[in-house]
């Protein structure tokens, strides 16, 4: 059975450890950082931590002076080692707020949560069959200072989800305020046109996703020319390829959306130029 990490404590897999009174239960008070752990490292570990000091100072946490990346990353692998999940994890590091009501938290101190799962082998390879993807447009995200973190409020993701397995789409495309194609329920989304790559801007309401930034930053060396901006659903539906991105699955090529259907060649050849660059 595995375990998991509470607090700098070991406890076996559904162990309850908060109570009824936790802010991250009431109020979905914390953040996240979801990582890959391959041969015992944690894949692109420096941009991961950075982001996540950065969420708990956009939530105006407490950090403890014993608290540093350092101190975490050598327990994500000391736990991925007790699972026996060290070659191949799935890491979330969760942090949320402790006990109290809306006005009257007890302090503002992070308690964190570790857990790992096993990758299958072969993850993060190239998908042979092309994503199906839908549009969900029920709920919107908005555009301000907390929309580029991965916070624990994730009803407008986790109602995309449920339609996507409804409709029996693999994934779904979530719109922002202005209807406006923001990232999908688990990944950012490019879309190529000529020799263009695009992406939702950061203003535009999507996480600010480590492996799109690695992306961006990585096409700039290429014949691919990256632009952060705004995309509309018929940009979308008017793009030659179209693909997803995150930390667990690297990048995956989209075969459809709606009726229409994408090409991969380019993406094909983009994988192919950005997988060396992860580690």
């Amino acid at each position: 059975m595995n375990q998991f990490i509470y607090n700098g404590k070991y406890y076996k897999e559904g162990t309850a450890v908060v109570g009824a009174d936790n802010r991250g239960l009431r109020y979905g008070d914390g953040i996240f950082e979801t990582m890959k752990l391959l041969n015992g490292k944690l894949v692109l570990e420096d941009e991961h931590f950075a982001r996540l000091w950065r969420g708990l100072s956009t939530l105006v946490f407490d950090i403890p002076r014993q608290w540093s990346p350092e101190k975490l990353a050598a327990e994500i692998r000391t736990l991925a080692i007790k699972n026996q999940q060290e070659k191949a994890a799935r890491v979330r590091l969760q942090v949320i707020r402790g006990d109290g009501g809306l006005y009257d938290a007890k302090n503002h101190a992070p308690n964190y949560i570790i857990q790992t799962w096993a990758l299958p082998e072969g993850n993060g390879g190239w998908n042979s069959n092309g994503l199906v993807l839908g549009i969900y447009e029920d709920a919107r995200k908005s555009c301000d200072m907390l929309s580029n973190l991965k916070h624990n409020n994730y009803l407008p993701y986790i109602m995309a989800a449920l339609q996507a397995k409804k409709e029996k789409w693999n994934d779904a495309l979530l719109l922002n305020s202005a209807g406006r194609i923001c990232d999908s329920t688990i990944a950012n989304v490019f879309i190529v046109k000529n020799d263009t790559v695009l992406t939702p801007a950061l203003a535009e309401g999507c996480v600010a996703g480590i492996m799109r930034n690695h992306i961006i930053r990585e096409l700039k060396n290429t014949a691919w020319k990256p632009a952060e901006t705004t995309l509309s659903i018929d940009d979308l539906l008017d793009a030659d390829e179209v693909f997803l991105c995150n930390s667990i699955y690297n990048i995956r090529w989209v075969h459809g959306t709606s009726d229409v259907v994408y090409g991969n060649s380019v993406t094909q050849k983009i994988y192919a130029a950005i997988l060396p660059t992860i580690g």
